[in-house]
């Protein structure tokens, strides 16, 4: 069968390139077009690199970036992964909508429209389903989009308990990595030896997005999960990976022992389909009394494609009615270009492109 031609959109970024890594020898998708601002257009790939920690393959490395002109994209690629940046995400991927092209974003600005859907394949698979009623869908061309990356770190262990148990209330507060802020990140003077407790937009996003992603589709809309979510959110000097202490309240009372099995025999959808891209184990629990930590867990998850893609829990612990844990996820795979190749994996099982 002949793979889609996809276009990855900010190139030359972080999340970008973690597009092109996801990318290389994938078996759905092909890569036909890298595209930038027009300042990068003609530049080889390997001459803007970000990412630092993959071995890219020589040919991709050769490949050309391209200018941002929809007709040209819509030409060459049914879909495409969009990295912009949030001051141009938004216009441009409507566009590209219009003309056709099914865009999988990891850009704020379509996230909380009501036919859109903030998308995590083990949280709520159905709401796909929503891109039908987008006015551009009759011509092949939808918006889907994936979470803030540190909502999404917390997502699928919540959807885990709510599962088992139904959740009632969580705190949340991040330790987040510097390479969430986009390259060149966090400026070294601002950052090393120090702890920033602002992160603009950052927790309201958790709050708004958590509701929706949790909650449910009824009569054609949208409808937010009742959970309250409160959240806190720092910046950290580490290089990848967010670290989350979390504090939940379930409907349903359970032991530490049943909320641990809820966790690691948590599967979804993407598991059941065996997408590519999916980690055999979405939640995977530690037992060790000082984990999960980002030098030792950030490239949790299986198969090799999937790295990234795992979840980690630790110190599951209970007071009273309250349960105490920490969730550790990639913050630019998992709760970035991963999340987003996943949802593209998702919507071509369901034959939606």
């Amino acid at each position: 069968m002949a793979k889609i031609k996809v276009a990855v959109l900010g190139a030359t970024g972080m999340i970008g390139q973690r597009f092109v890594q996801l990318l290389e020898d994938h078996p759905m998708f092909e890569i036909g077009g890298l595209y930038a601002s027009e300042r990068s257009e003609g530049k080889r790939l390997g001459d803007t690199l970000k990412v630092k920690d993959h071995p890219f393959e020589e040919d991709v490395l050769d490949m050309r970036i391209e200018q941002l002109i929809v007709p040209n994209i819509a030409r060459d690629c049914r879909l495409a992964f969009s990295g912009l940046p949030s001051d141009i995400a938004g216009p441009f991927e409507t566009q590209l909508a219009e003309s056709g092209v099914a865009v999988f974003s990891n850009a704020a600005n379509h996230r909380m429209e009501g036919n859109v859907p903030l998308l995590i394949p083990e949280c709520n698979a159905p709401h796909l389903d929503m891109v039908k009623k987008q006015a551009t869908f009759k011509d092949g061309g939808f918006i889907v989009t994936n979470a803030n990356c540190s909502t999404t770190g917390i997502a699928v262990p919540l959807k885990a308990v709510d599962k088992s148990f139904g959740l009632d209330f969580v705190c949340a507060s991040t330790y987040q990595a510097v390479s969430g802020a986009g390259y060149p990140g966090v400026p070294s003077l601002d950052i090393l030896g120090n702890v920033v407790p602002y992160i603009k937009n950052e927790e309201e996003k958790m709050e708004m997005e958590l509701a929706k992603i949790l909650g449910s589709v009824s009569k054609g809309k949208f409808v937010n999960h009742p959970v309250e979510v409160l959240a806190s959110c720092v910046r950290v000097p580490v290089e990848d990976g967010h670290l989350e202490s979390v504090t939940l309240r379930t409907e349903k009372d359970a032991t530490v022992d049943e909320m641990i099995k809820a966790l690691s025999s948590f599967r979804a959808e993407p598991q059941r389909l065996k997408l590519p891209t999916a980690p055999v184990r979405p939640v995977i629990v530690r037992k060790e009394a000082d984990r999960p930590q980002p030098v030792y867990d950030v490239n949790a998850g299986e198969p090799l494609r999937a790295r990234g893609m795992g979840t980690v829990v630790g110190r599951v612990r209970k007071k009273g009615t309250f349960f105490k844990m920490f969730v550790l996820s990639h913050n630019t795979i998992r709760g970035g270009a991963g999340g987003s190749v996943l949802n593209a994996e998702l919507a071509n099982a369901k034959k939606l492109l």
